[in-house]
């Protein structure tokens, strides 16, 4: 492994790690909008755990998507 490579491969992590950021914003704010309630108000006031299992899971699926895009 030379320089240049780890060099390229830090450079396409960060790439992709934003990518990831966007697209679990991107996600998240979809899902807000999608629904007629409060989330933030469901999950931290009202203790709803079924919510919070299926933001996550939406979460995860999105990081399943990105590692997949990473890894070709």
């Amino acid at each position: 492994m030379d320089l240049a490579s780890i060099g390229n491969a830090v450079i396409l992590s960060v790439v992709f790690s934003a990518i990831g950021i966007v697209f679990f914003a991107l996600a998240f704010w979809l899902i807000t909008k999608a629904t007629p309630f409060s989330v933030r108000k469901e999950i931290e006031e009202d203790q709803n755990t079924a919510l919070a299992i299926v933001i996550a899971s939406v979460i995860i699926g999105v990081a399943m998507i990105i590692s997949a895009a990473m890894h070709g």
